[in-house]
């Protein structure tokens, strides 16, 4: 298995030709990630906005993703049907989209035609479709994605988990907003956004495809040329709460929904960061061969499924899970999650949960490297974590060489995780 991950790597490291470099506009320097891959002829780019995802809505949740759906809906002068029609005729992909922390634009498209979709992304962002006719459509439609959501029971227990964990942070409420949020946003509201964070010193530009760095720059200056520098902001910090708190709500099920999660003592950019993958791995994230669907399900039949991860994020870090299980066995449930997790930080993995957890990660490595937009969303991930490209080779190199005693000290010393609040959807 190592010899298949160094040839893995080597071959990798051969073939695609990845770096960091910048581009300089209004005496701004804009990193740039770029990977050259020849093997077909198309052109992928991520332009993201850092510090301008849900995160910066404050008290109006769902402000970012609207802003972004709005961007979706083309230009002023063409309209969103106009717009649609240029990106069709030249099968040309472009969308906005937001996360937690950051506002991303994508684009790609056949390196021929690659320039239109520049050209186009350009025109989005000089002039987008602003208006209060698309306003009210979009709002509209996400006011009634909520409603229809409020019957999703897995939705519900997962938004009121995030309202125990995050009371009083930035991701306190889902970032599609709720009705009472949505409908204090105004068209004011998203020009300001807009403004104020599709800005050049938040941008980072991550392409790739059938293209040379030269050409990735270029492409990369024209799409953001109309930008403002703007001002930067720092990035907000917040942590999941440090005590346990449980909230039940009754509704028409047949199932209960259970969410679970607690506060994570890891920083995003920590040298311990692949020993917690290891361990989420093993705890609850392999699916069936993990310590929780182990004894929830297969030894107890208390669930078809049981997961659990742990998140490491430049804004915060945390430990969550789920299952969904009969009205009659919620309790028991509950009492096994905590059961497995105390068993966990207490006495740690065993040396054969270890071995099969190295075989999967090392062994699945190039099936997490097989397209473009796989190998730049890693590179990405990388660079804003703070690592160097190249960071995940080494940290696999780190994983083969764990010992059990490293991994099961570190186990012990998060005990934190033992401090769950639960969300849970049940019936009466």
């Amino acid at each position: 298995m190592k010899k298949l991950l160094i040839l893995f790597m080597i071959l990798q490291g051969v073939l695609l030709s990845k770096e960091l470099d910048y581009i300089k506009l209004q005496d701004v320097n804009i990193p740039l990630i770029y990977e050259q891959d020849s093997t077909l002829p198309i052109v992928s780019m991520q332009i993201v906005f850092k510090n301008s995802g849900h995160i910066e809505d404050k008290d109006l949740a769902g402000l970012a993703k609207m802003s972004a759906n709005i961007l979706n809906e083309g230009t002023r002068k063409l309209g969103s049907v106009g717009f649609a029609k240029e990106l069709e005729k030249d099968a040309l992909h472009l969308n906005s989209s937001v996360g937690l922390e950051t506002f991303v634009i994508e684009l790609s498209a056949l390196k021929e035609k690659f320039q239109n979709a520049i050209k186009l992304t350009n025109d989005l962002l000089i002039d987008p479709n602003l208006t209060e006719d698309t306003f009210s459509k979009v709002k509209t439609m996400m006011l009634g994605d909520i409603k229809q959501k409020e019957s999703d029971f897995d939705y519900v227990a997962n938004v009121n988990l995030k309202k125990i964990i995050f009371k009083d942070t930035p991701n306190e409420f889902p970032s599609s907003g709720t009705l009472q949020t949505l409908k204090k946003i105004t068209l004011h509201d998203i020009k300001k956004f807009l403004k104020e964070h599709l800005i050049l010193n938040n941008v980072i530009i991550v392409i790739g495809g059938d293209l040379s760095l030269q050409e990735a720059k270029d492409f990369a200056k024209n799409s953001i040329k109309s930008l403002k520098v703007g001002k930067t902001k720092k990035l907000q910090k917040f942590s999941a709460i440090k005590s346990s708190v449980t909230k039940e709500i009754i509704k028409d099920t047949k199932q209960a929904y259970i969410y679970f999660g607690s506060f994570y003592d890891l920083n995003v950019s920590s040298d311990e960061a692949y020993k917690a993958r290891v361990a989420s791995f093993i705890l609850g994230a392999s699916g069936f061969g993990s310590r929780l669907m182990e004894e929830i399900r297969v030894k107890r039949a208390l669930a078809y499924s049981a997961y659990a991860s742990i998140s490491l994020n430049n804004s915060h870090s945390l430990f969550k899970g789920y299952l969904q299980t009969k009205i009659q066995t919620k309790d028991e449930a509950i009492k096994t999650v905590k059961e497995v997790i105390l068993n966990f930080t207490k006495n740690g993995a065993t040396k054969d949960e270890l071995i099969q957890a190295k075989k999967f990660l090392l062994g699945s490595e190039p099936l997490r490297n097989e397209t473009l937009n796989q190998r730049l969303t890693r590179a990405f991930m990388e660079y804003y974590k703070g690592f160097f490209l190249g960071h995940t080779k080494k940290e696999l190199q780190k994983i083969e060489a764990l010992s059990l005693d490293e991994l099961n000290d570190f186990i012990k010393k998060h005990d934190e995780i033992n401090t769950l609040s639960f969300s849970i959807v049940t019936a009466k």
